[in-house]
């Protein structure tokens, strides 16, 4: 752990010492940059809800404590009205997820202190707030049942496993050994949360004035998602796979009914594929949930929008001709039409969806603080039976804010990164025309040019690949770009065939088949930053996390274009990575449809490490010690074979990282981003 840090401090000490592009200074000093430490100033607002009556809004604001180096998520309200704000509890405590009482009286929310989260109730009121249950675990996806009276949540339950073999018992007062530790599921470990406490995830009812929680769901299943109670309040709807082989088939749900009063359970959807986010129309009459028919274990499938009859009956699409992935559906109070959001071209969008399939958009915009250090796609919205909509909305200057939609028009309620940003001088993001020279096909694109910049000058530049495969990149604020151009580096970034938002077809470019032409599609980028002509062409530089990592390792395998590059968080050998992964199903089955003793010269020939003996370009690699999705074990692979053939090479092992969090804590987001360009100035 020590000397992870002091690889940390030695990679920002020689990142200060990069001598940036003449343009990129300015007279000011480099504190007009956006700088590492500017990263504890940045503050992000998420999972707005509207008060039902459309009067207030609840938000979770995030800053960032410089002294413990983390996140502190709290709730704030607004009024859409005046824009007028206010903490809804002053503690030291995180704070989240807020939920608001059906008559608008209460807020459900939880607290995360030392003894752990706990479920609590403010009412609005008095302002007073009490915790309505000691629960031994974290509850999440928590609603409220119609009359105001209940809540429900999902919980774990925990089910020790029992020994193998009779074990033995200490002498009184001796120090023995931890005993040993069986596992026996087939997903024991998640990023994020590592290895998983033993037990089931189960629904649980309490009281919303306190009370002893009440176990309403059994049986060895995971339930989770979307919680909703029916309008008559007499049923929970979730979804599930309580299939004999659930744990083998994680990409397989369904819709649910559990009775509130006897626990008895009713299957509402049996189709294969998955079925999700279960919301029941004002009436009672039907229940909105979206999903799609799995065609055979593609790469990628649209998600659709379904509505069926409050049995399960008469399922139909409703927007079935529409080519992007929707979700989040919220009914209009009338029950006439839905709410759903999507994502088109690296927007990420709010729509109206009739119930004859007609979409109509509401706004546009939205993004996602969850992970700032990278332009990704996202975003989170609410509606009051008024037809308020609140969203998170912001751009590629501009971290999450809380904006409304106001009789058509779109007002942004919060300015939370105003001050930080007014001194500040960032690159600007504008969007870069491409065409693949692998087939011609428009390829997005956004360029992003150092402060302060200067056409007649020549740059070097950095291209910077999305994860996923199947997600997206836009005109996003994300910290590594702007550190990256404060650095006088220019960034392209792109979206390559196989990148969401785009429709299925694009989507699927890559199915069976990644990576492949998305090799082509990123050169393609490169060239098109190049032509504009501020770009030095012997200074490219590449980058990129997850599946960008493992493109990264790709590239370097297929030319020596670039001076340097920087390995993130990469897959390099598919078999190891599918055998140790958290996500294995999915990865096996939907990208590569066999397993690896199956057809292990197709996992060979697309990982990355089947062209390690063709890499000269001097390449970083970077992981955080705590990944559970792409495992150290990947990394450490790519820099050994480095290593082994005399490719100057480094690793970086971020301290008590998972993979989505490998730049969660303000230090190591500054800190890698820093390690990044200084490995780049040394091969300028």
């Amino acid at each position: 752990m020590r000397l992870a840090l002091l690889v940390s401090a030695l990679a920002i000490a020689c990142a200060s010492s990069v001598v940036a592009p003449a343009a990129a200074q300015v007279a000011d000093g480099p504190n007009r940059m956006f700088q590492g430490r500017d990263i504890f100033g940045l503050r992000a607002a998420g999972d707005p809800q509207v008060r039902p009556d459309g009067g207030m809004i609840a938000y979770v604001r995030t800053t960032q404590d410089i002294m413990t180096d983390n996140g502190r998520p709290s709730i704030w309200l607004i009024d859409p009205a005046t824009g007028a704000q206010t903490p809804l509890a002053a503690d030291d405590t995180a704070n989240l997820h807020p939920v608001w009482s059906p008559d608008g009286t209460r807020i459900a929310y939880i607290s995360a202190g030392p003894g752990g989260a706990q479920l609590y109730v403010r009412w609005m009121a008095t302002g007073h707030s009490a915790k309505v249950a000691n629960l031994e675990q974290a509850p999440n996806a928590i609603t409220w049942s119609p009359d105001g009276k209940t809540l429900a949540f999902v919980m774990l339950t925990p089910v020790p496993p029992q020994p193998l073999g009779a074990p033995m018992a200490a002498p009184p007062g001796a120090k023995w050994a931890e005993p040993l530790k069986l596992i026996e599921r087939v997903t024991y470990r998640r990023d994020g949360a590592g290895y998983i406490r033993p037990g089931y995830r189960h629904l649980f009812t309490v009281s919303a004035d306190g009370g002893q929680p009440r176990q309403i769901t059994f049986g060895k299943f995971d339930e989770g998602g979307q919680l909703a109670y029916t309008p008559d309040g007499k049923g929970l709807l979730f979804s599930s796979n309580r299939s004999k082989d659930w744990e083998r088939d994680a990409g397989e749900s369904d819709i649910y009914e559990v009775s509130v009063a006897n626990g008895a359970i009713t299957q509402l959807t049996t189709r294969k594929g998955p079925d999700q986010a279960p919301t029941p129309s004002p009436d009672g009459s039907k229940i909105a949930y979206v999903g799609f028919d799995d065609k055979g274990h593609r790469g990628y499938d649209n998600i659709h929008l379904y509505v069926m009859d409050r049995d399960g009956k008469n399922s139909r699409v409703i927007n079935g001709d529409f080519d992007r992935s929707v979700g989040a559906p919220v009914w209009a109070a009338d029950g006439k039409s839905l709410y759903v959001d999507y994502a088109d071209h690296g927007i990420t969008k709010i729509a109206r969806v009739t119930l004859d399939g007609k979409m109509q958009e509401v706004a546009s915009g939205l993004t996602d603080g969850a992970e700032m250090d990278r332009p990704y796609t996202g975003g989170s919205f609410s509606v009051g039976r008024n037809g308020l909509v609140a969203f998170t909305m912001g751009d590629a200057s501009s971290p999450p804010d809380i904006g409304v939609v106001k009789g058509g028009k779109t007002v942004k309620l919060t300015h939370l990164n105003e001050d930080l940003f007014a001194d500040k001088t960032l690159g600007k993001v504008e969007p870069l025309a491409v065409k693949s020279s692998f087939d011609g096909k428009p390829i997005d694109a956004w360029l992003v040019t150092p402060p302060n910049f200067d056409p007649s000058k020549k740059y070097p530049l950095i291209l910077e690949i999305h994860g996923g495969p199947f997600a997206a990149y836009g005109p996003v604020f994300s910290t590594d770009d702007q550190l990256y151009a404060a650095g006088g580096y220019m960034v392209v970034y792109a979206n390559p065939r196989g990148s969401t938002s785009y429709g299925d077809a694009f989507a699927n470019e890559i199915d069976k088949n990644y990576p492949s032409h998305d090799y082509d599609d990123l050169m393609s980028a490169v060239d098109a930053a190049v032509a504009k002509g501020s770009v030095d062409p012997n200074h490219l530089y590449v980058t990129g996390g997850s599946g960008g990592g493992a493109l990264t390792a790709w590239i370097v395998g297929k030319t020596a274009r670039f001076r340097a590059a920087a390995a993130q968080k990469p897959v390099i050998n598919w078999t190891s990575e599918v055998l140790t992964t958290d996500g294995y199903n999915f990865m096996a089955t939907s990208w590569f449809g066999k397993m690896p003793w199956e057809d292990q010269a197709n996992y060979w020939r697309r990982s990355p490490l089947s062209l390690v003996g063709n890499v000269t370009t001097p390449t970083l690699v970077i992981v955080g010690t705590d990944d559970h999705r792409t495992p150290p074990s990947e990394a450490e692979q790519f820099f050994d074979a480095l290593q082994i053939r005399g490719v100057p090479t480094e690793m970086i092992q971020v301290p008590g990282a998972s993979h989505g969090g490998l730049a969660e804590r303000p230090s190591q987001a500054a800190a890698k981003a820093n390690a990044i360009m200084a490995w780049f100035h040394r091969y300028q």
